[in-house]
């Protein structure tokens, strides 16, 4: 099961580890990269008694009404299937508001690391389904971010973390 978060986590992660980057990192020791690595998801828990479509349904209904387009959907546990693998559950669903990102990544570039917003489905090694997504709050405590812009920011943090929440009950 560890092995399959990890692989989530790098997908999720808008982390690019640059060669000019590696030496920074290669200074931090390694519970200090881990806790960085828990601090930057959310991971919430499926209610029992809401399936994984039920949740999938859930959250695009949310993001429709909170006016986020779905932008992708990529069902990777059936590309495992059909390269003849076999694994749990895992559906990576991107929501955005083209131009809340435009604005974003025009103030600083490198907002386009956590674009679109994505948020995964994951089965783990019992059957329980679990949300995954970036957490929106250390993103914006730890940019300077203008007044204007923060606000926006926070709307898009709400806005994602009801389509999480959405997900968790099975509710629209």
């Amino acid at each position: 099961m560890k092995v399959w978060i990890l692989a989530l986590l790098l997908v999720l992660m808008p982390f690019p580890l640059m060669a000019s980057d590696a030496e920074d990192v290669e200074e931090l020791d390694r519970e200090t990269l881990q806790q960085m690595v828990r601090h930057s998801v959310e991971m919430v828990r499926i209610e029992d008694g809401v399936s994984i479509d039920d949740a999938i349904e859930s959250m695009k209904l949310r993001a429709n009404l909170r006016n986020f387009q779905e932008v992708a959907d990529l069902p990777l546990s059936d590309q495992v299937t059909a390269m003849g693998g076999e694994g749990n559950y895992m559906r990576i669903l991107a929501f955005c508001d083209a131009l809340i990102a435009n604005q974003m990544v025009q103030h600083d570039i490198i907002f386009a690391s956590f674009l679109p917003c994505r948020i995964a489905v994951v089965e783990d090694d019992e059957g329980q389904g679990w949300i995954v997504t970036t957490n929106m709050d250390m993103m914006l405590h730890a940019t300077d971010l203008p007044e204007d812009l923060e606000a926006t920011a926070r709307e898009v943090r709400d806005t994602i973390y009801s389509i999480v929440e959405a997900g968790r009950t099975g509710d629209f």
